[in-house]
C-alpha cells in the first residue's frame, strides 16, 4: 500500500507539472533574401598572376545556412568576366597581378534583374620581420610575437590573419614609421605540432573600420566572412537605378544592399610550428 500511495503522489506531481506547461512563441528574425558577397582579394606582388575568387551566396531563414548563387555575370575592371565554379557560387579567373594595383578598382554583379557595385583601391602591406611563440599566460593560452616595421609619412591600416580564423586591425597611430612589435594570444592552448600560416596585410581605411566592427559582432562566431553581421554595412552598393558609374554614390545604400565586402589588399605571409 505504501509503494502505491508513492506512485499516486508521483502521478498527481506529474499531471499538475503538465498542467502548467504553456507553449511559447519565439520570434525570430526575418526579412527577404540578401546578397552576401565575400570579395575580399590577397594579392602576393611577387607573383605574375593572381587567382580572383568572389564567392557569392544569399541568405535564407533565420535558421538555414547560407545557399550558393548563380549569377547572370560579375565583372572586374569592367572587363575581366569571372566564371562560376558549377553549383558553387565561387567566381573566379586568374588575373595579371598589375590589373590589381590600381586606386580605382571596380567590382559589377548582375544578379534578378538588379546591379550591385563597389568601388576599390589596392591597398599596400609590409612584410612580416619576425614570428615566435611566447611563452603564453596564466591560463595556459597560446602567444605569438609577431614584429614588422611601418612605412613612414603615411597613415597605414592593417589586417593581420592569424589563421584559425583569428582576425586583428591595427592602425600605425602610435607607431608611425616605426619597428613594432606585440603579442596575439589564441582563447586556447594550441597542441604542439600545430602549424600556423599568419598574413600580415594591407587595408584601406573604409576596410579597416568595416572589419574592426565585423570582428567585435563576431566574437562568438570566428567564421566572420561566412555570414557578415547585418548590422555592419560594406562597400557594395545596389546600383539598379544609376546611369553611369560617376553616380554610383547616389546608390541606394539603406534598401536592398548585400553584405560582404570588396577588397584588394597586399598580402604577406609566414608559417610557425607550435611547440
Amino acid at each position: 500500500m505504501k509503494l502505491l500511495g508513492y506512485i499516486s503522489i508521483l502521478f498527481a506531481f506529474l499531471t499538475g507539472v503538465s498542467a502548467c506547461e504553456d507553449v511559447v512563441q519565439v520570434d525570430v528574425p526575418s526579412e527577404e533574401p540578401r546578397l552576401i558577397i565575400d570579395a575580399f582579394i590577397r594579392v602576393d606582388t611577387t607573383q605574375p598572376i593572381t587567382n580572383v575568387s568572389v564567392k557569392v551566396s544569399e541568405t535564407a531563414s533565420f535558421f538555414d545556412t547560407p545557399q550558393p548563387v548563380t549569377l547572370e555575370q560579375i565583372t572586374l575592371a569592367g572587363q575581366i568576366l569571372l566564371e562560376e565554379t558549377p553549383n558553387s557560387g565561387i567566381y573566379s579567373r586568374d588575373v595579371s597581378t598589375s590589373v590589381l594595383l590600381g586606386d580605382d578598382l571596380f567590382l559589377a554583379i548582375d544578379y534578378n534583374d538588379q546591379i550591385f557595385a563597389a568601388f576599390t583601391a589596392f591597398a599596400p602591406s609590409v612584410p612580416i620581420d619576425s614570428l615566435r611563440q611566447g611563452e603564453g599566460g596564466p591560463d595556459d593560452v597560446t602567444e605569438l610575437v609577431i614584429g614588422f616595421t611601418d612605412t613612414p609619412e603615411t597613415d597605414n591600416f592593417y589586417l593581420f590573419d592569424f589563421d584559425l580564423k583569428e582576425f586583428l586591425t591595427t592602425r600605425d597611430e602610435f607607431y608611425q614609421g616605426q619597428e613594432f612589435e606585440f603579442s596575439y594570444f589564441y582563447d586556447d592552448e594550441l597542441e604542439p605540432g600545430t602549424e600556423l600560416e599568419v598574413s600580415l596585410m594591407g587595408a584601406t581605411e573604409e576596410f579597416y573600420l568595416y572589419m574592426e566592427k565585423l570582428i567585435e559582432q563576431s566574437d562568438d562566431d570566428p567564421s566572420i566572412f561566412d555570414t557578415p553581421a547585418i548590422t555592419v554595412k560594406g562597400n557594395i552598393l545596389n546600383a539598379t537605378d544609376i546611369e553611369t558609374i560617376s553616380d554610383l554614390s547616389d546608390a541606394n545604400l539603406e534598401t536592398n544592399f548585400p553584405l560582404g565586402y570588396f577588397a584588394v589588399v597586399q598580402e604577406y605571409k609566414t608559417t610557425i610550428t607550435i611547440q
